[in-house]
């Protein structure tokens, strides 16, 4: 900016206008600030030299220069703001972007039990599941079975690195993928079916490469999943409402 306003000074205006130069040097000024400087410079020629405005004279009103100056200063800096800000708020997020990762309200009064609900919140599934009080029995019975059954791996909140991986302990909440490979397990609360065998005791099951959760979302030995599932922050901020991605209150009910 500095370089075009030592060349605006200096060239002499009215010996340009009378031949269109000043619209050719008014191009190719405008050519490196914006389009939109390009046009005022370009008009303001193609004005003087209409007007037939002669500034090579020694009455010259340089106080007039300098307000065309600053005028046409300001109009480059202006269209340099306008190509910018487009650029700039390309790297805000989206209010889309923003609600996806914000936190998601649910409610679990319709959650019958032995039942699980399926929220989605940061584009994961999200497990939402009334475990009965005869689901909660199981959980220590396999104990011995399980790659980290007292939950040393911080793949949960403190406040529910316990027996049952929650805060109440009827309500289950974990992220639907599985730490192998990224799939989705099935929900499989019945105890001992066919396919899964006699010491099952419900919980969910990846059919891709067969890794086995219990109800509290702890691996078995043998799976190819490594950890168990992550418990994502959360709260509840009534009986009936839980509050997934936040956990500010550390789950007070």
């Amino acid at each position: 900016m500095l370089a075009f306003k030592e060349v605006l000074l200096s060239v002499p205006i009215a010996a340009i206008t009378k031949n269109f130069g000043m619209c050719v040097l008014a191009l190719c000024l405008g050519f490196f600030s914006a389009r939109t400087h390009l046009l005022w410079v370009a008009t303001t020629g193609f004005y003087l030299y209409k007007k037939g405005i002669n500034v090579m004279t020694d009455n010259v009103d340089r106080s007039k220069r300098r307000l065309l100056l600053a005028a046409t200063t300001a109009a480059g800096g202006v269209a340099a703001a306008g190509v910018a800000t487009p650029f700039v708020l390309s790297f805000m997020p989206s209010e889309r972007a923003k609600a996806a990762g914000a936190p998601v309200e649910v409610d679990i009064s319709a959650i019958a039990p032995g039942t699980m609900k399926v929220i989605e919140w940061q584009g994961k599934p999200v497990w939402v599941v009334r475990r009965t009080p005869e689901m909660l029995s199981l959980l220590s019975k396999h104990e011995s079975e399980l790659t980290d059954p007292t939950c040393s791996v911080p793949q949960q909140p403190e406040y529910c690195q316990n027996a049952n991986r929650s805060i109440k302990p009827e309500i289950f909440v974990a992220i639907g993928i599985c730490t192998h490979l990224g799939c989705s397990p099935s929900f499989r609360p019945e105890v001992a079916p066919a396919d899964l065998g006699a010491n099952w005791g419900g919980g969910w099951f990846c059919p891709c490469h067969g890794s086995r959760f219990d109800l509290a979302a702890r691996v078995y030995q043998g799976s190819p999943a490594p950890t168990n599932l992550i418990i994502p922050p959360h709260q509840y901020l009534s009986d009936n409402l839980l509050l997934i991605g936040d956990d500010k209150k550390k789950g007070v009910a």
